[in-house]
């Protein structure tokens, strides 16, 4: 006799693959950027976000996701930086040679206080949630009255979108109207946009080499066809939150952490980590004030 499954089981292991399928790993990233096809996307995205970066003064600025390669680069004009990394993606220590500034986070739950960030660069983040609009009220509420989030995902239109051998082919890509809608949704206004990405995801040399010819190309003839959409969106105070109720709360618990051991239960050691997170977060933040 052949048992099938229920719809409802079925239903939950096929959510459990896509998000397997959509999550990026720390160890795939880094190794992406490490090639040259890599180097040649985040010289690329660094153009268009540095068309679109108004330095603010005293900045104190936040990446989500994998923002490490840009956060070298706009990271010295804030005041401070760091670098939080979903727990599903997992983290590495930043920056080289100097004391980590990186945070291993749920992102629907940031262990900071309101209104403490000037400014959010989020790269390979959004595409990879688990539920987008929670994640945006997150950070609307940890962002300063008119603080700037700035998005690096996927356009669901690019060429990039339909390789996965980049992490740019994985998760789930968006159209303009698609960011527009759950921005507003989560109170920001969007504001200046950028794309970037016009060259094919070729792994060939020659075609490699050519990719400053094929980037002024596509910028001029085939922008809606780009593998990046970049947005700036300014956070929006004149509306109200909607407050919305959670399905599940996950509890994240080191892997390599002992369960159980000398009488503790794994909810009160997983309480007394998401403390002792907030408080370091929270001594990062007021130093130097």
């Amino acid at each position: 006799m052949v048992l099938s499954p229920a719809k409802g089981d079925l239903r939950e292991t096929r959510s459990a693959l896509t998000v397997r399928h959509m999550n990026s790993d720390i160890v795939d990233l880094k190794t992406f950027y490490a090639t040259l096809l890599g180097r040649l996307a985040e010289r690329s995205i660094a153009m268009a976000l540095s068309s679109i970066w108004n330095k603010l003064p005293e900045e104190r600025l936040m990446g989500l996701g994998y923002a490490l390669p840009w956060l070298d680069r706009f990271g010295p004009d804030a005041e401070r930086a760091f670098a939080m990394m979903p727990a599903r993606q997992g983290a590495v220590c930043w920056p080289s040679g100097r004391p980590s500034s990186t945070v291993l986070v749920f992102e629907e739950e940031l262990p900071l206080p309101d209104a403490a960030l000037d400014r959010i660069l989020l790269v390979h983040a959004l595409e990879h949630a688990e539920n987008p609009e929670q994640m945006l009220l997150e950070l609307w509420r940890v962002l300063a009255p008119g603080g700037r989030l700035v998005i690096v995902v996927p356009n669901r239109r690019g060429l990039w979108a339909r390789f996965e051998h980049t992490p740019f082919g994985t998760g789930r890509p968006y159209s303009r109207a698609q960011l527009v809608d759950l921005l507003r949704e989560a109170n920001f206004t969007p504001g200046a946009w950028a794309d970037s990405l016009h060259f094919p995801p070729a792994r060939r040399r020659w075609v490699m080499r050519l990719h400053k010819v094929l980037e002024r190309a596509g910028r001029r003839f085939w922008p809606l066809f780009a593998g990046v959409l970049v947005v700036e969106a300014e956070k929006r105070l004149h509306q109200g939150i909607p407050a919305m109720a959670r399905r599940f709360r996950r509890v994240l618990v080191p892997a390599l952490a002992p369960q159980g051991a000398a009488g503790v239960t794994p909810r009160a050691a997983a309480s007394r980590r998401a403390s002792d997170a907030t408080g370091e977060t929270r001594r990062f933040l007021s130093y130097g004030g």
